[in-house]
């Protein structure tokens, strides 16, 4: 089926359109979107995400890996477990209590067994023998469980509701027959197109986020580049459209998996959509064998790794409360709702706490005082937009009435024009009102500013004072410097 993100869409469409071959337009029309966009190189979406958020977002995968396996785990009635975690009411104990009286504990062995082969696998002990995938040998024991408990232990045996299940074609017509195609009608359909296109934007989103995680989780740090994802997506997208499948994006679950079982290359990914082919069409009898519960033993490890304890010390000990914040939000918003919703709400509280640090970026203030005359020097910085209005202002609005001020902007390359507008309305009225003499440095002529003090007649004025600086505080002192080499 298709990811996470796209299941309600995917469902919501089918029931819309109430045709699935008019629905594989809207996967065709999806593909072409993301080739597009593609081409187009919008990829670059991907680098304007917080680091918080990202490692939020895969905490919370973990999450909700780990939540959704606990049926197939301890071999809960499924349905029932989507209810409780469904539920409006939040969780019912009773039905927990209810839960754990009905474990399948054959199930749950074959569970722990493979989480104590996948663990076991990562240390040092199997150095020797963790050549093969861990995920591999624990399926391996899972079937051989089975056998053991169907002819040694009848009472542990496992229904066939805890094994996967594949359809199984008995000729190459039966297996065509799986098969469907679009109804080109859906073409002209309106909302069709609205659909791909949704799909287009829901699935390039999902894949970006994707992706910008996947690459912090390369212990070799490798770059996926993200156009090129867009347009190979958009071309897979086309031809499920045609072939009659889903819609595919790329999914932190499978990667994570791929590269736990030791891949490096897109090799992997290739093969192993290959070997899924191979085994679907040629064997899926012994498909059918293995037990969910090797498979839930897998994930939940996977799902471990992604929202390791470890990870949360780690968010907050070195990004601070601004970082463990937007992290924590998008964590509890994810597993509470859907990844993009959570993100975007992981993306609004990172917004608040990059707003609230600009609040003191935009400038350096300075203090030296010469007998009664205070010198106030701001110097600006590289640049300044919109976002640094307030601080700025809440800057000039405590200046002191009868000082000198300084304005420096010669490291300045742009100023937002409505900083612009704020600093002539101060000198126009509250300068003016205050008696502050205002010098300015280095500003680009265009924004027609006007100073009611030159730097030379401000060196004149301070000529006359004998008194070295009683007090000085600030960052940068490269104008007070000059002042006091000239005065002396």
């Amino acid at each position: 089926g298709p990811a996470a993100g796209l299941t309600a869409i995917v469902f919501a469409a089918v029931l819309q359109l109430q045709s699935y071959e008019l629905f594989l337009c809207a996967v065709f029309i999806a593909g072409l979107t993301q080739l597009l966009l593609g081409i187009l190189k919008a990829g670059f979406i991907a680098d304007y995400i917080p680091t918080s958020v990202i490692e939020g977002m895969l905490a919370a995968i973990g999450i909700t890996i780990i939540l959704k396996q606990l049926p197939e785990a301890f071999g809960f009635h499924k349905q029932k477990w989507s209810e409780l975690l469904d539920a409006e009411d939040g969780i019912s104990f009773s039905f927990l209590n209810e839960a754990f009286h009905h474990i399948h504990y054959g199930v749950l062995l074959i569970t722990l067994l493979g989480l104590a082969i996948i663990f076991f696998w990562q240390s040092s002990y199997a150095k020797k023998i963790n050549k093969l995938p861990s995920g591999l040998v624990v399926v391996l024991v899972a079937v051989s469980g089975v056998l053991i408990y169907k002819y040694f232990y009848p009472h542990l045996e496992l229904e066939q509701a805890h094994f996967v299940q594949i359809p199984i074609a008995k000729s190459l017509s039966e297996f065509g027959s799986h098969f469907l195609f679009p109804n080109l009608k859906g073409f002209t359909m309106p909302e069709v197109w609205i659909i791909g296109i949704e799909i287009a934007i829901v699935a390039s989103i999902e894949t970006l986020l994707s992706i910008e995680a996947i690459d912090k989780l390369d212990p070799h740090k490798n770059v996926t580049p993200t156009d090129v994802e867009l347009r190979a997506q958009g071309i897979g997208n086309i031809a499920n459209g045609l072939l009659g499948g889903m819609p595919i994006t790329s999914v932190i679950v499978r990667s994570s998996a791929n590269m736990n079982a030791g891949a490096k290359s897109k090799a992997s990914a290739i093969l192993h959509g290959v070997l899924l082919l191979i085994c679907v069409v040629s064997i899926p009898h012994y498909l059918n064998w293995i037990p969910k519960a090797a498979l839930a033993a897998i994930l939940i490890a996977t799902g471990y790794k992604l929202c390791n304890p470890s990870k949360f010390k780690q968010v907050l000990k070195v990004g601070g409360w601004s970082q463990f914040v937007p992290f924590m939000v998008t964590i509890i918003a994810v597993v509470a709702t859907d990844l993009l919703k959570g993100v975007c709400m992981g993306l609004l509280v990172s917004i608040f706490y990059i707003l609230k640090r600009n609040m003191h970026a935009p400038f350096y203030f300075q203090r030296s005082v010469y007998s009664t005359t205070q010198i106030i020097k701001i110097e600006l910085a590289q640049v300044v937009s919109f976002l640094n209005k307030a601080s700025i202002k809440a800057a000039l609005d405590v200046l002191p009435a009868h000082t000198y001020l300084v304005l420096d902007a010669s490291q300045n390359e742009y100023i937002d024009y409505d900083v612009i507008e704020l600093i002539r309305e101060f000198q126009e009225v509250k300068a003016q009102e205050r008696h502050i003499q205002i010098a300015m440095i280095g500003f680009n002529i265009r924004y027609k500013l006007k100073q009611t003090i030159t730097e030379s007649e401000l060196l004149s004025t301070l000529a006359y004072l004998d008194e070295l600086p009683k007090r000085f505080a600030g960052n940068h002192q490269q104008l007070i410097q000059q002042l006091k080499q000239k005065m002396e």
